[in-house]
């Protein structure tokens, strides 16, 4: 702190030198005169102050790292080689939670031998085809006998009818198109589909019609084929689902549809042939249902239809040779039956695919072979 004489300030100095003005003042008059003199009236300080004593000097500025560092008390002095402690945040530190335990996997039940609902609709239980997947076996499951009787029922029906005549077969023809119709939309997991079953349906009643009015020529039912294939394929391209269920419901639409109109090769085939394969279709069903290898019962099938094929052929015209054309409609049979075994069949799709597909399938060999023979 600097000693300095004492100033006064401006309006202290107006007033003294008004005092001035008005008469002598020897202390002024000597601090005019001696500058030196006025040092003795001045207040100064004896000793050292805090500022000079306690406070230390200033150190320059620490790296912005440094500046959390402990700085020590000032007005001691720091030892030699002395290095304050930087502050560090602490680490924390994470504990992995422990993994939970692993849940028991559910035991599999046996297999039952009723069926499952279907689970397209989001039930949860388990199909028995579902079930055989889980095991490893194989998850085909045949109609069974049940399906299989109403299968030779049909049949038996188709065999009496033609040999009433046309009228009387168009009766169990149409009710076997229905079926099929409804079958093969639910054996490719399409339910309800009651539009494209009532196309498929509708195609099948309009080949009926036609084979009737053109005197049972089969080139009504290749001619409603393809109109019907192309009426399927237009109101596909008018429906506004996504592409590629609309592909999937034009394939299973036209292929429901194909097999409701061949199925009427019964209605343009000769009423003998019709008899001896409608026959034979029944009696290689039944045969496949026996409780037999798969090996086995396909024979024992193939076997069956021939027979019944011989007996049926000669009660008509055909004889002998109806053991040909009943071995041709119980292969067609059989391939029949295994589509309506494939996959995640349901007991609604055992009694309509599983009776239907046979028959509809032998359709186009018992008019063939039936030309072929008669």
């Amino acid at each position: 702190m600097t000693n300095q004489p004492y100033e006064p300030y401006e309006g202290q100095q107006g007033h003294q030198g008004q005092q001035g003005q008005q008469g002598y003042d020897p202390y002024w008059q000597q601090a005019y005169e001696d500058p030196h003199a006025a040092q003795q009236y001045t207040q100064q300080w004896q000793g050292q102050t805090w500022e000079t004593q306690m406070q230390a000097p200033v150190a320059p500025a620490a790296p912005a790292a440094a500046d959390t560092a402990y700085l020590p008390p000032q007005g001691y002095e720091v030892p030699q080689g002395y290095e304050p402690p930087v502050y560090q945040e602490p680490v924390p530190v994470y504990e992995e939670p422990a993994p939970a335990p692993a849940a028991a996997p559910e035991p599999v039940a046996a297999p039952s031998g009723d069926y499952g609902p279907a689970t397209l609709g989001g039930n949860s239980r388990v199909t028995d085809a579902q079930r055989a997947r889980l095991e490893g076996r194989s998850p085909i499951i045949e109609p069974g006998m049940q399906p299989a009787a109403l299968t030779a029922v049909l049949g038996l029906l188709l065999s009496g009818a033609a040999a009433v005549g046309s009228y009387a077969l168009l009766v169990p023809l149409v009710l076997l198109q229905a079926v099929t119709a409804a079958g093969w939309f639910r054996l490719n997991g399409m339910w309800p589909a009651r539009q494209g079953i009532a196309l498929a349906f509708l195609g099948a009643v309009v080949a009926d019609v036609a084979l009737l009015a053109a005197d049972r020529s089969p080139s009504a039912i290749l001619g409603t084929l393809g109109v019907w294939v192309l009426l399927c394929l237009v109101l596909q391209l008018r429906s506004h689902a996504d592409p590629d269920e609309r592909m999937y419901g034009l394939m299973a639409t036209v292929a429901s549809s194909a097999l409701a109109i061949v199925a009427a090769g019964y209605l343009a085939a000769s009423a003998d042939a019709v008899s001896v394969g409608a026959a034979s279709v029944a009696v290689a069903v039944l045969a496949r249902a026996l409780p037999l290898p798969t090996p086995a019962s396909v024979v024992v099938s193939l076997l069956a239809a021939a027979g019944a094929g011989i007996a049926v052929g000669g009660m008509t015209g055909l004889g002998a040779e109806g053991a040909l054309l009943g071995a041709g409609a119980g292969v067609c049979a059989l391939i029949g039956h295994r589509v309506a075994s494939y996959d995640y069949p349901s007991r609604f799709v055992h009694f309509t695919a599983g009776v239907a597909l046979p028959l509809a399938a032998a359709a186009p060999a018992v008019y063939v072979l039936g030309r072929a023979l008669g």
